[in-house]
């Protein structure tokens, strides 16, 4: 079992930033391969980023050259960085991982950080 906590979420105005962190459980973390996603109210849950475990990010077009995302296994935490934020970033953003074990690969949610950015 892996647990994810996210933190840093909160309230911004347009063209402000904000730091998103998850932190995970285990032992594993360098192998873990990372995500952070997004749901708005009303809209399906999407990629923003993606981390491997050998520190190889991809990005969503509406978020590229405005968010970086990254790794420090020493502390088993990744992170989210936002700027130029806008208010259609708006949504929850929580992390994914996905950790491989003899029986297979395995998805794992935090239970999401909100970002609300006003206009």
């Amino acid at each position: 079992q892996v647990r994810l906590v996210e933190s840093g979420g909160g309230l911004v105005q347009a063209g402000g930033s904000l730091r998103l962190s998850c932190a995970a459980s285990g032992s594993g973390f360098s192998s873990y391969e990372m995500g952070w996603y997004r749901q708005a109210p009303g809209k399906q849950r999407e990629l923003v980023a993606a981390i491997t475990s050998g520190g190889t990010a991809n990005y969503a077009d509406s978020v590229k050259g405005r968010v970086t995302i990254s790794r420090d296994n020493a502390q088993n935490t990744v992170y989210l960085q936002m700027s130029s934020l806008r208010p259609e970033d708006t949504a929850v953003y929580s992390c994914k991982a996905v950790v491989s074990f003899r029986s297979g690969r395995y998805s794992y949610w935090g239970q999401g950080t909100q970002v609300t950015v006003s206009s």
